[in-house]
């Protein structure tokens, strides 16, 4: 039976007219195009890091008064402290903690420079303990520039963002997109999914096992630390006229 409300003039119901095919045809070329050109700045600036940062990942459901909010405060105010930089999305929740622990441990430890030592990515609005923002409006620029950015990935419990953000990283430390760098899994909410990853994806021969190297799972700050710590030593340049051997 015919619509009445709809006119001899009107489309069919998912009928694109040519305008909007061309429209949609311009949009997808001049992604291309950006990307393109992603792809050729990156080729022209590799990853050459002059500072130490180190991605948090979590959470923005945690509320403070669970545990998990103090770790992750401990945690970014102990890295801090130690002179790192902290980068986190501009949320609530966990990413609130590992702002309000940067800001706390650029006061009380030997950070360098001026300002906190604390970059926020993304966020819809300017939140405290945070020296610099950037805005983005896509999920995939944002996980973009955390890797842009940063020599070390914290993943801390959290839901479908996390996870992704997770494999993110897992992904590009297996084709070797990322230099090998600390990749850490806290706490034991991420068993469950590794347990997966090693008797389903792995087991199924999807991927090798040593790709279940690329992560370390940790249950402590402590444990968190010391990976990063290392890597940071790691990092610093050894000064003129010392021996570095």
């Amino acid at each position: 039976m015919k619509d009445p409300h709809l006119s001899r003039e009107d489309p069919p119901q998912g009928f694109r007219g040519e305008t909007t095919a061309e429209l949609v045809r311009v949009i997808d070329q001049s992604v291309e195009q950006l990307w393109a050109t992603i792809e050729s700045l990156e080729k022209l600036q590799p990853r050459n890091l002059e500072r130490f940062r180190v991605t948090l990942f979590g959470s923005s459901r945690t509320t403070p008064d669970d545990p998990l909010f103090g770790q992750v405060r401990e945690l970014a105010a102990r890295l801090a402290g130690a002179g790192c930089e902290i980068v986190t999305g501009g949320g609530a929740g966990l990413m609130q903690a590992a702002n309000e622990g940067a800001s706390n441990g650029a006061i009380t430890g030997p950070a360098k420079g001026a300002g906190l030592p604390v970059r926020l990515v993304a966020g819809s609005e300017i939140r405290p303990f945070v020296e610099r923002v950037y805005r983005h409006r896509t999920f995939f620029s944002r996980l973009h520039h955390f890797v842009r950015l940063s020599s070390a990935f914290v993943v801390f419990p959290g839901g479908l963002g996390s996870t992704l953000e997770a494999m993110m990283i897992w992904q590009l430390l297996q084709v070797h997109h990322l230099p090998p760098v600390p990749f850490i899994l806290f706490g034991n909410h991420w068993d469950g999914f590794l347990a997966w990853v090693r008797n389903t994806v792995v087991t199924g021969g999807f991927a090798d096992p040593q790709d279940l190297e690329l992560p370390s799972r940790v249950d402590t700050v402590d444990e968190a630390l010391e990976i990063i710590l290392e890597a940071l030593e790691e990092f610093r340049p050894t000064p003129p006229g010392v021996d570095s051997t």
